[in-house]
């Protein structure tokens, strides 16, 4: 017999709104079984032991609230925790080992979160009895006869000191107060700040404020703290957010270093990032807010191949409509559309800041993706580009309607999401093409009855995506960082759906990223910024693909290789064979 879970999201569950059409329309409960009742709240809750999983609830739901989900029985003896009656449970645990780096790698919302909780000592998993004290020792037996099992008795007795990395490093500044040498001195005991500081490029912000730092600094900050740190295990949750491919390219070194004498556990959604650090990686699987299974280790390279293809072979899961392709874009010629912009060479002026861009053009149907390292001009180009900012010395003329998505994401919108996407889209949201290729990708059904104000990161950023590429009469897209707080199949996916868009509208987009996989999938052509980061900036092209990620790669001085199978991009190793032989080549992105 199946295991059947019921799962009710308590902030999609909106009681006051609704006919509690959980309970009206349950079969179970007009033959007068208590199978939905309500409970706390006004929300309900579901008996899970009287529940035949027959779907009516989960369809009448005017929120999406109710999930009826079956799996395998075989799953009922590996569940790990499980945080209340119709709540997310975590089946399953990876295992740290020491001189390993273990790399996670699922959506957002199946319980990565939870894993890294349990396996630091902050949470003792309860094998699904939420209804008594959770205890080490029942899930120390559980275990038995596993290398996990002496994992946690170690944590138990205290015998493993873990260091954790937060995923949120922009609420840093609200838990600690004071400036970056303070916070550094303080878990420090070995007196290596000035070493980590220089490796991670922190000298220049050592005597600043914690809340005076922009995102990317506070990762490299918070990196810092957690590898000073004396622990045996350490914990690195999105390690890569907010940082260039030079910054992550340094982190993620840093983080291999460590794991040649500790255990070392990643959670990274770049994908490129990711195949660079881990040895081993655990696909997680399941549905947001309702469960979560960690699946069997693999190697990175096998692993993340695995996840593209989106079918888990020993296990036999599919957790993927259709597999994510790479296609590797040869040389080509001049692109053959009618010019949509064209250009000239701008300057701007700031205080401490100077921006020169090389005049260029972009065709109908042209997607350009904007390279460089952090604080060199690319947010600021494309905002001259979108009118936002006046250059010092050029002029951008532009008579086309401009659909431009900002890095930093406000809305000061009151009211829930269908609400904001009528507002602005109008009838567009009704349209075929936009449900299909916008709305569906993006998931943006489950979001449309939720206030703006209450949306994460990532579900903002999935709002903000739709709402540029919904605009009508659009003939240029400027679409700035728009991977940020995407899990790693959020990226794919709202790759193709910026792709698609393009595609069928023929319309010019420039797209600013640091993900070599999105801007792979999504790029026709490249544009390079170079320079000093926070003092000058130059901006080169467009160029094609290949001229355009071998001048960029030049300067950070790493080189790509083509996975056989899947085709995607492949960082090589420092040194290796392969990338001394590349970089004799000048081939830094593409190995023939």
């Amino acid at each position: 017999m199946p295991l059947r879970i019921a799962v009710v999201l308590k902030d999609r569950c909106q009681p006051k709104k609704c006919q509690v059409e959980c309970v009206k329309f349950c079969p179970r409960v007009r033959g007068g079984e208590k199978t939905v009742v309500v409970g706390e709240r006004g929300k309900p809750t579901i008996s899970e032991e009287l529940c035949v999983g027959c779907g009516i609830c989960v369809h009448k739901c005017p929120f999406s609230a109710v999930k009826i989900i079956g799996l395998p029985s075989e799953l009922k003896e590996d569940l790990a925790h499980q945080y209340g009656e119709n709540a997310f449970r975590l089946f399953r645990l990876p295992t740290p080992k020491p001189g390993e780096t273990v790399g996670l790698l699922g959506p957002n919302g199946i319980g990565k979160t939870t894993v890294l909780g349990i396996l630091s000592g902050q949470l003792v998993p309860n094998l699904g009895d939420f209804l008594s004290k959770p205890s080490w020792d029942a899930s120390i037996e559980r275990f038995a006869g596993t290398e996990l099992q002496d994992y946690l008795r170690r944590i138990r007795d205290g015998k493993l000191v873990c260091s954790l990395k937060p995923q949120y490093v922009d609420k840093l500044p609200a838990v600690h107060k004071g400036r970056v040498r303070e916070l550094l001195k303080k878990v420090d005991p070995g007196g290596r700040m000035d070493e980590a500081a220089a490796r991670l490029e922190l000298e220049p912000v050592l005597g600043q404020s914690l809340s005076d730092l922009s995102g990317g600094e506070l990762q490299r900050v918070a990196v810092a703290a957690t590898m000073l740190k004396p622990a045996d295990v350490y914990f690195f949750d999105e390690p890569s957010s907010y940082l260039d491919i030079h910054q992550r390219l340094k982190v993620a070194r840093i983080i291999r270093s460590l794991s040649a004498e500790k255990r070392v556990v990643v959670v990274e959604h770049d994908l490129a990032a990711l195949d660079f650090l881990a040895d081993t990686v655990y696909l997680m699987y399941g549905s947001e807010g309702a469960y979560g299974v960690v699946g069997q280790p693999r190697s990175v390279r096998n692993g993340i191949n695995t996840y593209l293809d989106g079918y888990m072979r020993e296990e036999n899961i599919r957790f993927r409509d259709r597999p994510i392709r790479f296609e590797t874009k040869a040389p080509r010629d001049d692109w053959k559309g009618a010019v949509a912009l064209e250009f000239p060479a701008l300057y701007k002026r700031f205080a401490h800041f100077n921006l020169h861009t090389e005049p260029g053009r972009v065709r109908q149907g042209e997607v350009v993706g904007v390279v460089g390292p952090n604080a060199t001009g690319k947010t600021t180009f494309v905002k001259m580009l979108a009118g936002e900012l006046p250059p010092t010395r050029g002029k951008v003329s532009i008579k086309a309607k401009v659909s431009y998505k900002p890095q930093y994401i406000k809305m000061d919108f009151t009211g829930t999401v269908g609400d904001l996407l009528l507002s602005e889209l109008g009838g567009m949201v009704e349209d075929l093409f936009f449900k299909a290729e916008v709305e569906r990708p993006l998931t943006l059904k489950n979001l449309w009855e939720k206030q703006v104000q209450e949306l994460s990161g990532g579900e903002l950023q999935r709002v903000a995506i739709a709402l540029a590429l919904g605009r009508k009469d659009v003939d240029l897209y400027l679409v700035d960082e728009p991977s940020a707080y995407l899990d790693s199949n959020q990226r794919m996916e709202a790759a193709n759906a910026i792709r698609r868009v393009m595609e069928k509208s023929g319309k010019a987009a420039f797209i600013v990223d640091h993900d070599i996989y999105f801007l792979d999938l999504v790029s026709d052509s490249i544009m390079v910024f170079q320079g000093t980061p926070s003092v000058e900036g130059r901006g080169e092209g467009p160029f094609d693909m290949r001229t355009g990620m071998n001048r960029f790669l030049k300067s950070v001085g790493i080189t790509f290789r083509r996975d056989a199978d899947t085709k995607r991009p492949r960082i090589n190793k420092l040194d290796s064979r392969l990338d001394r032989e590349q970089k004799e080549r000048g081939e830094y992105y593409y190995s023939e």
